[in-house]
């Protein structure tokens, strides 16, 4: 009865709980297609990296040599990776770059329909973290005394994004950053590929790591090694938004689109180069060599590509 003392407080409560469970149901029922979790996986881990790498660069920039070093931002920039892999290996393959994203495609490893979800899954992880770089590291603005600018003694665009040393032209720029991305999917391929001599079982994470650290301790002076344009544009568009302005457009020549243009065409030439100078002597054995592809291995909950086939 409806007059009968306490049955609003019973009912009412009920009706809540069901309602909460329709909704979950509903989300998890989302969050089941593989699309969604690939976009969720390449978002996280993308975070996950960029929030090591630009806080890496944000304790030297900010703190000096009291906190950071170059090598401690090679460090958090290998790691970061690292955990991003151990993030996302097993969904989407953790690519955390659309330079390597589109290379999968271009060779046949993936649908193409992939690469869309998988770059917005990058860019709003890469996006999300330069916000959070600038939350935690407020202190930016004191160390600026309000004044965000992106060249200078207390430039601090740096932080967020790259751009390239005063000794270097664009189109050096350009080669640059285009043999070190080729450089990049080269080994790449390397430690995944099964039939030559690819990273032992559980290592493939921390091997990539130092992959990373390797190329900023090696050959990262002359452009800051993006090397990615899911790492470098997100942030550039923040700190343009955050108070920077243009200036991080127009500066070094109008820079921004060679972290973006460059990585695309070398991470295609490393792999071509692979194959045909290392991946042929196996095409009787194998003849689908992975880039970081996620579509040769049995789909499973947990398939932890694109490094499972390489430990099979």
């Amino acid at each position: 009865s409806r007059d009968c003392p306490g049955h609003r407080p019973r009912s009412q409560p009920l009706r809540r709980l069901q309602a909460s469970s329709d909704v979950m149901q509903r989300m998890q029922e989302v969050l089941r297609g593989d699309l969604m979790r690939e976009f969720l996986a390449e978002f996280i881990s993308t975070y996950v990296m960029m929030v090591f790498g630009l806080g890496s660069v944000a304790q030297k920039v900010l703190g000096g040599s009291d906190y950071g070093t170059y090598l401690s931002i090679n460090l958090g920039f290998g790691f970061g990776v690292a955990m991003g892999v151990h993030m996302a290996g097993g969904i989407s393959g953790a690519h955390m770059n659309c330079a390597i994203t589109f290379t999968s495609c271009m060779l046949g490893q993936m649908p193409w329909k992939k690469f869309p979800i998988y770059t917005m899954g990058q860019c709003f992880g890469s996006f999300l973290a330069s916000v959070t770089i600038y939350g935690l590291y407020y202190a930016l603005i004191w160390y600026t005394n309000g004044n965000l600018t992106v060249t200078g003694p207390r430039a601090t665009a740096g932080i967020f994004a790259t751009y390239p040393a005063s000794h270097m032209t664009l189109w050096r720029g350009f080669i640059d950053e285009t043999y070190l991305t080729g450089l990049l999917q080269l080994c790449l391929l390397a430690i995944t590929d099964k039939k030559n001599s690819p990273a032992l079982q559980g290592t493939h994470a921390l091997v990539i790591g130092v992959l990373v650290v390797t190329i900023g301790l090696s050959l990262g002076m002359n452009t800051g090694y993006a090397i990615n344009p899911s790492r470098d544009l997100p942030p550039r568009i923040f700190t343009s938004i955050a108070g920077w302005g243009n200036e991080v457009f127009t500066a070094g020549n109008s820079w921004w689109w060679v972290p973006v243009v460059a990585p695309l065409l070398g991470a295609v030439m490393g792999a071509i180069i692979y194959l045909i100078f290392v991946g042929s002597s196996n095409t009787s054995q194998n003849r689908n060599v992975e880039v970081m592809p996620k579509e040769l291995i049995p789909k499973t909950a947990f398939s932890f590509s694109p490094f499972q086939s390489s430990m099979q």
